[in-house]
């Protein structure tokens, strides 16, 4: 069975095309929490409130950070996805701890960011424009079988 880590931009449906096309497969998906108010707010939701925005958004990042290097340590391939409306600054860190503890790491970008994530994709083992392209790279290393 393949462990894989979904990492990276929240606001499509990338992560269901993925684990869609891979049905059938012997894999096993994890990934962050999804739904942005929760994450933002699961510190002070849990550990208590806080005055100040800087603080709220500290608590939420240290449990979410518990998640993630637990998601990214366990995982056998991690797939970091960069989207086209925000700066990703955690994809980018989540690509960067994946790529220093020496995981097979895929990264998921359009055409238009390829200058700006140049490092990133260089510490990738396969760098792809479209989630079927994940899928099919998915198949590749559990079957052998390359797209019809």
């Amino acid at each position: 069975m393949l462990k894989v880590y979904l990492s990276g931009e929240i606001h499509t449906d990338w992560r269901e095309q993925i684990t869609q096309g891979a049905m059938g497969l012997d894999v096993t998906f994890d990934g962050p929490v999804t739904d942005h108010a929760a994450s933002d707010d699961c510190g002070v939701a849990i550990l208590g409130a806080e005055v100040d925005k800087v603080w709220h958004d500290r608590k939420g990042a240290q449990m979410n950070a518990i998640r993630t290097r637990k998601g990214i340590e366990d995982a056998d391939v991690v797939v970091v996805r960069f989207g086209d409306q925000y700066k990703q600054w955690n994809a980018a860190f989540d690509a960067g701890y994946a790529a220093a503890l020496g995981k097979s790491l895929i990264i998921l970008h359009g055409p238009d960011h390829a200058h700006a994530l140049k490092e990133v994709d260089a510490a990738a083992l396969a760098v792809a424009t479209e989630p079927a392209q994940v899928v099919q790279i998915l198949r590749y290393v559990l079957t052998g079988s390359l797209p019809d």
